[in-house]
């Protein structure tokens, strides 16, 4: 492979070399660096390495097995991940399919140096002899294995064109089922438990079993067997001798299984290492430039961020481009906290003029706290321009130290030539100011307070700076329609907390409790004029008074004359006729004779109208 394409540049160098003449030494100096450079390009492993995997699941006279394809599938991406230059995979084949595929591969490897074939399925052993076995075999007779199966013989015959490793791994010692319903022909032909010991009579061939001779393997309760998921995780590591590699292995195997599985190989190799995947070739380490360390020591200190980190470096490194450096990111960080303690101090003292006002206390008392919060925001905004400041120089001067790093990384070190940047003093903190300990930068707790402490600033949130984010999501919902924008409301950022730094007043309209208004920045008392009172939607209404409802006078009532007295009649009682005097009414008057014929003393008759 390298010759072949060493040749290929030669002739191209060669024939440019005489067209240009024998007099040109430039050339053949380029020619030479050209093929120097080909050779080192190459890949560490060049030898061809080909594989053939086999696997037998689906038997048409046994029960089927489970693993034989998977375990296949497994070591042909093995191989294929390893970088082997042709990988045949075929599964379930007949024995005519089988002898065609294994007549194809020893095409393949002729040219090959590494040829490695791997079988999963049913193998057994007849009178010393190992077979393996398709899935169309039909074993009835001990003699059948001679016409059904295909000898491991047959197999090593496929790898014999391999120059450099004859490798065949066979996962095929399994308990065999034709066994049991086989019929012996000869009482002296044995069939074996497993497969038979081999040693092969080819140099450099190597022949592994996932089970000593003579004893059966396990397919596991996985979806690979032991066997296969050790071979999959050793054989091709990079630089690994391979009989080293079947040690590891064996030790795995004999752990998954309890030391009831041992896998063995059979044959012998040379004294040098034969890896299947060559070591990884290691880059020499560059020379190291002794000036590198206090660049090594500065991005550590930028990468941990805080005063002890930058302090200590310009402990060990007092002088140079990278102290100058150093003392522009501390200014930076004394610019942060001020500006930190300033926000602070603005955001207690809005909280504290909105609790008066809220409160309706005295004007003496609002007008004072109105006074301290104003110098509590002027100073908050004094702190934030000189944090800009500082940031802008700290910003240039990492500028300028990647520009010297790409143009000449020698330069970038702390050298005598190089020259300190400019830096701006830093503005002192206010007295009394306790700055909070050093640490490796703010915790989330605390980003949150920060970003809390804006938005309270801004008009957003009226809770306090707690750390809880609940409330808080809401309030940067607020601010993001109001200021349309369209930050993160899931959590606290640094760009959720620049972006409302840049708000210089409120952004959220200022809501008030019901008896107050908003009165710029704070909430005054609403006071209604006499006669009004405040109703349910916060506004002044006039007091309706009773209506006087008229009323007419009546005349005054005329006597009433005298009824005229006139004598009271006296009432007929009626009562019930005797019935003993048949000659009277029942109003006791006598009757006529034909209202005696008419029966008009009784009762009845009266009732009924017939008598008067």
């Amino acid at each position: 492979m390298i010759r072949t394409g060493l040749f290929k540049l030669s002739g191209i160098f060669r024939a440019e070399f005489f067209r240009r003449g024998f007099g040109s030494r430039g050339f053949l100096r380029g020619f030479l660096l050209a093929a120097a450079l080909f050779l080192v390009s190459q890949p560490a492993f060049a030898d061809k390495r080909v594989a053939l995997v086999l696997g037998n699941s689906n038997y048409q006279n046994v029960p089927p097995l489970s693993n034989p394809i998977n375990d296949g599938a497994v070591m042909a991406a093995t191989f294929k991940g390893a970088g082997f230059d042709v990988v045949v995979s075929r599964y379930d084949l007949s024995a005519l399919d089988t002898r065609r595929v294994l007549r194809d591969f020893e095409d393949r490897a002729r040219d090959a140096d590494i040829a490695v074939v791997y079988y999963a399925g049913h193998g057994m052993e007849v009178d010393g002899t190992n077979y393996l076995i398709p899935v169309d075999a039909r074993l009835e007779r001990d003699t059948d294995i001679y016409d059904e199966a295909f000898s491991l013989d047959r197999i090593l015959v496929a790898v014999e064109p391999a120059k450099q490793l004859r490798l065949v791994i066979l996962d095929a010692c399994r308990d065999n089922p034709f066994a049991r319903n086989m019929k012996h022909s000869l009482a002296a032909r044995s069939i074996g438990r497993g497969l038979a010991k081999i040693e092969p009579a080819s140099p450099n061939t190597l022949i592994a079993y996932s089970a000593k001779a003579g004893s059966t393997a396990q397919d596991g309760d996985g979806k690979n067997s032991p066997f296969t998921t050790a071979l999959a995780q050793h054989l091709t590591t990079p630089g690994l001798d391979v009989r080293r590699a079947f040690g590891f292995v064996r030790d795995d195997v004999l752990k998954t299984t309890g030391n009831r599985q041992e896998p063995f190989v059979y044959g012998s190799l040379g004294g040098n290492d034969v890896p299947l995947v060559a070591a990884r070739a290691v880059p020499a380490e560059p020379a190291v430039n002794p000036q590198a360390e206090v660049r090594r020591d500065y991005e550590l200190a930028l990468q941990v961020g805080n005063k002890a980190a930058m302090n200590a470096f310009i402990a060990q490194h007092p002088d140079g481009f990278y102290a100058s450096l150093a003392k522009l990111q501390l200014e930076k960080i004394s610019a942060d906290e001020t500006h930190a303690v300033a926000a602070e101090k603005a955001r207690i003292a809005e909280q504290e003029r909105a609790r008066l006002a809220a409160e309706g206390a005295k004007k003496e008392a609002q007008a004072k706290a109105d006074a301290d919060a104003k110098a509590a925001e002027a100073a908050r905004l004094a702190a934030e321009k000189a944090q800009q400041v500082a940031t802008q120089q700290a910003a240039e001067g990492e500028r300028q130290r990647a520009e010297r790093i790409t143009s000449n990384p020698v330069i970038a070190t702390n050298g005598a030539t190089d020259t300190p940047l400019p830096s701006a003093p830093a503005p002192a903190p206010d007295k009394g100011t306790n700055v909070a300990a050093l640490s490796d930068g703010p915790s989330q707790v605390d980003l949150a307070k920060s970003v809390q402490g804006e938005l309270r600033r801004v008009g957003c949130l009226k809770a306090d700076a707690d750390g809880g984010w609940n409330a808080t999501s809401r309030s940067l919902t607020l601010f993001n329609r109001y200021a349309k924008t369209k930050l993160d409301t899931k959590t606290a950022s640094n760009d959720t907390l620049d972006t409302i730094k840049q708000q210089p007043s409120r952004v959220c309209p200022l809501v008030c409790e019901h008896g107050f208004q908003a009165d710029g920045d704070r909430c005054t008392r609403i006071v209604c004029a006499e006669g009004s009172f405040l109703n349910d939607d916060n506004e002044c209404e006039k007091r309706r008074g009773k209506t006087p409802v008229a009323k007419r006078d009546r005349p005054e009532a005329r006597p009433m004359p005298e009824a005229r007295q006139y004598p009271q009649a006296k009432q007929a009682i009626v009562g019930r006729p005797n019935p003993r005097d048949p000659s009277r009414s029942s109003t006791g008057r006598p009757l006529t004779g034909l209202e005696r014929q008419q029966g008009c003393n009784s009762y009845q008759a009266i009732m009924s109208g017939v008598c008067p």
